[in-house]
């Protein structure tokens, strides 16, 4: 991962996941498998999956970009389309996202 103060153009992403009902720790699991591929990624400066402590359907993830392309790479890799995109999005009952600009 890189450090903040190398980034620039910084694009930010925000992900709240709710799992269906009995598939929480299946995605916690996909996630867990996800999340250290996806923090090697030549464009990722921060790659954080959050889990609720009370309610442990509910995932946060807190990602900051090189950039908008390196966001755009991120959803090309195998382990995006194969856990993600194939294995875990099928098991949400509710998926929001945000996109934001690091402020200088």
């Amino acid at each position: 991962m890189m450090n903040l103060s190398e980034i620039k153009d910084g694009f930010v992403v925000t992900a709240f996941w709710e799992a269906r009902d009995g598939e929480e720790d299946a995605v916690a699991a996909i996630l867990s498998r996800f999340a250290p591929k996806a923090q090697q990624e030549p464009g990722v400066v921060m790659f954080v999956v959050h889990r609720s402590r009370t309610e442990p359907g509910k995932f946060f993830f807190y990602e900051v970009f090189k950039n908008e392309d390196a966001f755009g790479a991120h959803q090309q890799t195998e382990h995006f389309k194969t856990l993600v995109a194939g294995e875990a999005l099928p098991k949400l009952a509710k998926r929001e996202r945000g996109q934001f600009a690091v402020l200088r």
